[in-house]
C-alpha cells in the first residue's frame, strides 16, 4: 500500500470514529480483495462518507480478504442475506447475467474513454439483471488494464509463435493458443518463480501485476495493449436498501455516487504509475506495433461474435449502441 492509501485508510477510520455514540444501522459489506487494495481503500472511503452523511445513522462494516464469503460466493451471500451489501468481479457473474461479462471481452476497449463509454452501455442491462434478483447496483470500477509483457522485442504476431504465455483462465489459454503460443497456467502469486525458472516468457496482465510481482528481473519490454478493463462491481439487497429512511438512501447513493468517480480515478493513477514503475525499473514500455495491433483487433472480432452467440439477444442491447453511438473524446 502506498503512503495515499494509508493516508486515505486513516482519514476513512478517524472519520468514523469521531462520530458521536447513537443506535445505528450496520450494514456488513463483503468484499474478496485485500485490504491493501484500492478497491477496498475505495469502500472504506465509502463507508466513512456514508457515515458522516447520517451523523452515523448508518454504517458499513467492510470485511474485505473474503472473511464473510469468499468472492465468487459474494452475490449468493447478499442475495440470502448473510451481508447487506458486497463487492464482487463482474467476471464471476456471467453465470447468472451473461451480460456481466462483456468487460472481459478482448480487444474491444482500448482506453479508459472506452472503459467509461462500455460502462454507460452495459449499466442499465446489468442493473435489470440484478433488480430480477433482488439486487441493486451501486457502482463499478474498473481494475487497470491488461497489457503485454515479453522477455523479448516484439514486432508482430510471428514473434509470439511458440512462446510460452503465462494463462490463468480459459480465455488467456485461448488467446495464447491463437496467437500460437504454448499456454502456461500460472496463477498470480507464482508468476515470479514462473519466470526465474523460466517456465513463461511472455504474459498478458495488467502493469500492476507485473510490479507487485517484480518482473523486470527477466521482463524487458512491456506494450500497453489494454487487452481488456475488468471492473468489480458494488451492489445491495434492493429490500435492505429500500428499508432505510429516505434520507439514508439518499447518502448511500451520493456517497456511491463519489465512489464511482474516485475508484475510476484511482484505477487510472496504479495503472501510471505501475507503468512508471516498471520503466523505472529498466523495462521498456513500447508502442503496439501496428501488425500486433491489426491482428488483436481481428481477435476481438472474433471474441466479440463469439460472446454474441453465448449472450443472445441481450448482447444485441449492448453491442449496437457501444459500437454505432460517439464515444467521449480521451
Amino acid at each position: 500500500m502506498d503512503r495515499r492509501q494509508l493516508l486515505l485508510l486513516a482519514a476513512a477510520a478517524g472519520a468514523v470514529a469521531a462520530l458521536p455514540a447513537r443506535a445505528a444501522t450496520t450494514w456488513r459489506l463483503a468484499s474478496g480483495y485485500r485490504r491493501e487494495s484500492f478497491h477496498t481503500v475505495n469502500l472504506l472511503a465509502l463507508a466513512a462518507d456514508v457515515a458522516a452523511a447520517t451523523n452515523g445513522e448508518l454504517r458499513l462494516d467492510v470485511q474485505p480478504n473474503g472473511a464473510l464469503a469468499k468472492l465468487n460466493d459474494i452475490r449468493a451471500a447478499v442475495e440470502d442475506g448473510r451481508a447487506e451489501a458486497g463487492e464482487t468481479i463482474m467476471s464471476s457473474l456471467v453465470a447468472q447475467m451473461p451480460i456481466a461479462g462483456v468487460d472481459s471481452v478482448p480487444f474491444i476497449t482500448a482506453s479508459y474513454a472506452d472503459a467509461r463509454h462500455m460502462w454507460v452501455h452495459q449499466r442499465p442491462l446489468v442493473e435489470r439483471r440484478f433488480a430480477q434478483r433482488g439486487l441493486q447496483v451501486l457502482y463499478a470500477v474498473p481494475w487497470p488494464p491488461q497489457g503485454l509483457h515479453s522477455t523479448k522485442p516484439i514486432a508482430g504476431v510471428a514473434d509470439l509463435k511458440g512462446s510460452r504465455m503465462r494463462s490463468y483462465n480459459p480465455t488467456t489459454a485461448r488467446i495464447a493458443a491463437l496467437l500460437g503460443a504454448q499456454a502456461v497456467d500460472v496463477p498470480m502469486v507464482e508468476v515470479g518463480q514462473a519466470l526465474s525458472e523460466g517456465r513463461i516468457d511472455t504474459m498478458i496482465t495488467s502493469a500492476v501485476t507485473g510490479v507487485e510481482n517484480q518482473v523486470w528481473s527477466r521482463i524487458r519490454f512491456y506494450y500497453e495493449i489494454n487487452a481488456w478493463f475488468p471492473k468489480n462491481i458494488v451492489f445491495c439487497r434492493a429490500a435492505a436498501l429500500q428499508a432505510l429512511p429516505a434520507a439514508q438512501r439518499e447518502a448511500l447513493v451520493a456517497a456511491a455516487a463519489k465512489a464511482e468517480a474516485r475508484g475510476w480515478a484511482a484505477s487510472e493513477a496504479a495503472a501510471a504509475s505501475s507503468v512508471d514503475e516498471l520503466r523505472r525499473n529498466g523495462v521498456k514500455i513500447e508502442r503496439v506495433p501496428h501488425d500486433l495491433n491489426l491482428e488483436l483487433k481481428r481477435l476481438g472480432e472474433r471474441f466479440s461474435l463469439e460472446w454474441l452467440h453465448q449472450a443472445g439477444g441481450e448482447a444485441n442491447e449492448f453491442f449496437i449502441p457501444y459500437f454505432t453511438r460517439p464515444r467521449p473524446p480521451g
